[in-house]
């Protein structure tokens, strides 16, 4: 699903206008009808029904108050409040005002201290969020805070116009404070705020109207901001006349003493998406464990120091193996040693093979970027969660995830998945994809090697790596959400949830 930046789609609004054959009006009816449909699934549930529209004096509110007439159509109690300044209400507001006063009802201003009306608005069945809208650049503050803080305070569905107010359209941020919405109804496409951050959690349920923006406009643009759903995802029909060779060979490169599970998790995983031969190199001394574990995937021993991790002489013997496959993994497990990060910036340096970098394959590039940045024009794919992102350089501080992540792949000429709350895999050429699936029982210790296993196989298959890395953080997700269904959030394990993988590549 393509996502817009809030100027964009003010720039799509204002060319559907001028050259589309639409007045503003027109656009902001539209975007009215779809907010009293959502709204009237809440309000069948009243005998009653009773609804409260909480309008800024921005067209967002003008999208309020023109849905406030038509639930008062549809037979429902309706109160529209004002919350700011009425001298600042915009042209289109002031029209859709005139057109609710047609229907007997006035746009009242806004008053916490008014205890009748709060008294009415907690019987009513829904609350409608039309404050702010996607035009927010500063902290909320006076009435508008105080209207948020009713809605949040209140044990009513509230249902946010175009995006909760409060959050930041192209971050998620949440600028002071911002409605927790039930639901939202955006208009034409979605913006990042949507599901990134903070935003995601204030969004709920999401629905994209379409208000009358022409297609065609929106297929001429360029789009480098993306949403991955499953419905995305397209694994090819495999040959009824391959082989194990014609699915890609793996080479996972991890482990140490203490952290045998981490590879054997990755190497699982691999082999569990689809990779048709898959090797993994380890510390002699975990050879034995890991042999024991692997029934499929193919374990060799290499040299290792008295610390149990990988020894320098090891170098060439993982390399020869890297030679021999069609993508590398590097990291799980692998421990922070000297040595260990020593072999793994050599053979960053000596592989032009595809490699992805995951755990303490990240973290051997700290105060070694330079290596990272020697192997632009090849293909190395980072999963680093949050902290291992900033011990990288990333630049977190600003509370822009997906502005950080595509500043940094940019920079490092690499393809970087920001693992976390909707995990952002971004490009060198500044295209980015947000994650839509994925539950909070994936926060445990081993997922992480997981999606790294998972990311390897797709690529040794033969998917371009823009196929293959937004895919397999989409059905790592999909299979963490198929095991939170059989065994909770709580319970869950990465086991359970590579045992869902062929459950989840099946459908696709």
């Amino acid at each position: 699903m393509r996502i817009a930046t809030a100027a964009r789609m003010r720039d799509l609004d204002r060319q559907a206008i001028e050259t589309g054959g639409i007045s503003s009006l027109e656009l902001m009816e539209h975007a009215a009808e779809a907010l009293a449909e959502r709204a009237m699934e809440y309000l069948e549930r009243q005998s009653v029904p009773r609804a409260v529209v909480f309008c800024g004096p921005g067209n967002n509110g003008g999208d309020g108050v023109a849905a406030a007439r038509l639930l008062r159509r549809s037979g429902v109690e309706v109160r529209a409040v004002l919350v700011g300044d009425r001298d600042r209400m915009t042209p289109d507001c002031r029209a859709m005002e005139s057109r609710l006063a047609e229907e007997g009802l006035r746009l009242e201003p806004f008053s916490d201290a008014d205890p009748s009306f709060a008294a009415w608005a907690l019987e009513a069945g829904v609350l409608l969020d039309a404050l702010l809208g996607t035009g927010l650049i500063r902290p909320v503050t006076g009435d508008f805070a105080t209207a948020i803080h009713m809605m949040n305070s209140a044990d009513i569905p509230v249902l946010s116009a175009d995006i909760p107010s409060g959050v930041e359209a192209d971050t998620g941020r949440i600028l002071g404070v911002a409605v927790q919405a039930d639901a939202t109804v955006t208009f034409t496409c979605p913006q990042a705020g949507h599901f990134v951050g903070k935003g995601q959690i204030c969004t709920g349920s999401l629905t994209v109207a379409q208000i009358g923006v022409p297609q065609s406009m929106l297929d001429a643009l360029e789009w480098d901001t993306w949403s991955t759903v499953p419905e995305d995802i397209r694994l090819p029909h495999r040959a009824r006349d391959a082989h194990k060779g014609s699915f890609g060979r793996v080479c996972i490169l991890g482990g140490s003493v203490g952290y045998s599970g981490a590879p054997v998790l990755a190497a699982k995983a691999a082999v569990r998406t689809g990779a048709g031969l898959v090797t993994l190199e380890v510390p002699a001394p975990i050879w034995p464990v890991v042999a024991q574990k692997l029934d499929v995937a193919m374990p060799y021993p290499l040299p290792a120091g008295k610390d149990g991790a990988l020894a320098l002489d090891s170098t060439e013997q993982a390399l020869s193996r890297i030679a021999a496959s069609d993508v590398a993994l590097i990291g799980p497990g692998l421990s922070r040693t000297n040595g260990a990060g020593a072999v793994v910036r050599y053979i960053l340096a000596h592989t032009e093979r595809p490699v992805v970098l995951d755990a303490d394959g990240i973290n051997a590039l700290m105060g070694h970027i330079d290596v990272l940045d020697a192997r632009q024009g090849l293909a190395t794919v980072l999963t680093p969660h949050d902290g291992e992102f900033v011990r990288l350089g990333g630049d977190l501080s600003g509370g822009d995830r997906l502005g950080a992540a595509r500043s940094f792949a940019a920079e490092h000429g690499c393809v970087l998945v920001l693992k976390g709350h909707r995990t952002i895999t971004a490009f060198p050429d500044g295209r980015t994809y947000i994650n839509t699936t994925g539950n909070p029982g994936m926060a445990k210790g081993g997922s992480g090697d997981i999606l790294a296993g998972m990311i390897v196989s797709l690529m040794a298959q033969g998917l371009t790596i823009r196929q293959a890395v937004p895919a397999a953080v989409c059905l790592h997700g999909q299979a963490g959400d198929l095991a939170a269904e059989e065994f909770g959030e709580y319970g869950m394990s990465p086991s359970d949830l590579i045992r869902k993988i062929p459950l989840t590549t099946k459908r696709f």
